[in-house]
């Protein structure tokens, strides 16, 4: 029989297990959150929620202006990470170790509330946080070229074209030297021939250009062209009217979206709040600004506010706002929603506005005119796949070989753009 002591023991060691047990299992059941789906459609949503909200301060394996996300779930249970994310300032108050040590960590830098997301768009952000863009390090290697750059595929060269063009001139130019020596050889077999007067007399009649240049024919001709001429630049005229095509004002600001979009990666929509739920883009008042620069004064390392940064503090503190030189302006008669072709046609702002990452000062990229926006309902074709805005739409197209386009769906009636 077991004596009182491993009585003891025996219970102990059963109730240690027991803890251990449920401690397991609830480790399985936190890894296995089904809120955070590694799916291609969760991961996809996701995406899009960091780009417009997180993407600006973080990335998803180092530490940028915050921490590296990836493993968030992990080191947080996913409420949590949920709540801190909706509203971080209410989960540090709350005396949380974690959250308050990475406060103190990054400077007591607070993050912004985020609590317009719904509990979907939280779901696929971590889903994105935790399974997206992961990189295969032999894959990055295997398509690197020699100088370690990624190779890119796509178009024709340049200097492809402008060889191409070269060689066609050589053409030309070598067909117009085998013309010149046949009517020569013809010229000298001719003479030797035996010709009456007026057959020698046109083979041996010499090149006059000034004969050419006082000729009618040509007189007309030249004078054709010139009409020509003047009536085509007549034309383009009246048709640029209107057309700001190039316009890059300067603005009171020099702001670089070189620098914001381009080098820190600062999504569009973080700036122009209204581009996926209204008409405008909206420019961005004061404020957005500061939601960084309370805590980035000067970029270049350099000690104090640069004079650019000091005018969004000049701003802020006389409660005045910065008056931006507006550049896209459509006519009134013309009605564009940025919604509509932002957040459910999904088009890049790239599409219109040009390479914006690449541009130090804003210009108009696209004509805008109305031609310009008919091409482009004749020739694009609508993302349909996962957006049930269209799925009516597919239905009734379902009949044609040819993939959905704008024009499809009304987009060449008057009345989409005129009202």
């Amino acid at each position: 029989m077991l004596s009182k002591r491993s009585l003891v023991g025996v219970r102990l060691n059963f109730h240690t297990l027991a803890v251990l047990f449920f401690l397991l299992i609830g480790t399985q059941a936190f890894a296995a959150d089904p809120s955070v789906a590694n799916s291609d459609e969760a991961v996809a949503a996701g995406k899009t929620v960091f780009n417009a909200n997180c993407k600006q301060c973080h990335k998803l394996d180092q530490k940028y202006t915050g921490p590296a996300l990836r493993g968030a779930t992990d080191r947080q249970s996913v409420e949590l990470v949920k709540k801190f994310i909706k509203n971080s300032g209410a989960v540090i108050a709350s005396g949380d170790a974690y959250y308050a040590g990475l406060y103190k960590e990054y400077n007591n830098l607070a993050m912004p509330s985020h609590e317009f997301l719904s509990d979907d768009d939280l779901n696929n952000l971590l889903a994105y946080i935790e399974y997206g863009d992961v990189v295969d390090p032999a894959a990055a290697v295997a398509t690197a070229g020699a100088d370690g750059a990624v190779a890119t595929g796509g178009g024709i060269p340049s200097e492809y074209l402008t060889g191409i063009v070269v060689v066609l001139v050589l053409v030309l130019l070598l067909i117009l030297i085998v013309l010149g020596l046949i009517i020569s050889v013809l010229t000298k077999y001719l003479n030797k021939q035996e010709l009456d007067e007026t057959d020698k007399e046109f083979v041996s009649q010499k090149f006059e250009f000034g004969k050419i240049l006082r000729s009618d024919g040509f007189i007309i001709i030249v004078t054709a062209l010139v009409v020509a001429m003047v009536a085509k630049t007549a034309i383009d005229g009246l048709y640029s009217v209107g057309v700001q095509q190039g316009y890059a004002p300067t603005q009171p600001i020099a702001y670089s979206h070189a620098l914001h979009a381009g080098t820190l990666e600062i999504a569009c929509q973080y700036c122009h709040t209204g581009v996926e739920i209204g008409k405008s883009a909206n420019i961005p008042s004061a404020n957005i600004c500061m939601n960084c620069h309370t805590h980035i004064q000067n970029l270049e390392g350099k000690e104090g506010v640069s004079p650019e940064i000091q005018k969004i503090y000049d701003a802020v503190d006389n409660n005045k706002p910065i008056e931006w030189v507006r550049v896209h302006n459509l006519p009134d008669l013309a009605y564009f929603n940025h919604s509509q072709h932002v957040k459910v046609g999904g088009i890049e702002c790239q599409t219109c506005h040009g390479p914006i990452q690449e541009m130090e000062v804003v210009g108009q990229h696209s004509s805008l005119t109305m031609g310009w926006c008919i091409d482009c309902h004749r020739q694009t074709e609508i993302a349909t796949a996962g957006n049930a805005y269209y799925d009516k739409l597919v239905q009734l197209h379902s009949d044609s070989k040819d993939a959905l386009k704008v024009k499809d769906i009304g987009g060449l009636e008057c009345a989409k753009c005129h009202y």
